[in-house]
């Protein structure tokens, strides 16, 4: 009996925990930009309506050299948030891969550590 009780709190706990390693996942939905642009003086930091302006930044800037140097993350809900090294990587591929030179849309799945998004995956969805 007592085993039984041991085991099914044990049981319990387990469960408990993977439950609760779940609910740290974040969604975000929006567009995949370059940090220099995303922040500080950068040209998506300083639009009237940052969020459109990240709609609008075509590929061929995110996929610039220095910009991709700078980190990737998304702008979602007037927000930047940076993705962690295997997120640049995932959103690197995302947006080489989309047919939409701008206003291409994401959706970022992943958990944050550490201050960045680390990327569990990326589609787009727009």
């Amino acid at each position: 009996m007592l085993r039984k009780l041991v085991f099914s709190l044990i049981a319990v706990t387990a469960l408990s925990l993977v439950v609760m390693a779940q609910d740290d996942k974040i969604t975000l939905e929006g567009y995949i930009v370059d940090k220099a642009c995303a922040t500080g003086s950068g040209k998506v930091a300083r639009a009237a309506d940052p969020q459109e302006a990240a709609a609008n930044e075509p590929k061929s800037c995110i996929l610039m050299v220095s910009c991709l140097k700078s980190g990737l993350g998304i702008y979602s809900g007037g927000k930047f948030t940076e993705f962690d090294v295997k997120g640049v990587a995932l959103a690197k591929a995302a947006i080489e891969k989309s047919k939409k030179d701008k206003g291409a849309k994401f959706k970022v799945i992943g958990k944050m550590t550490d201050g960045k998004l680390a990327v569990g995956s990326i589609t787009e969805i727009k």
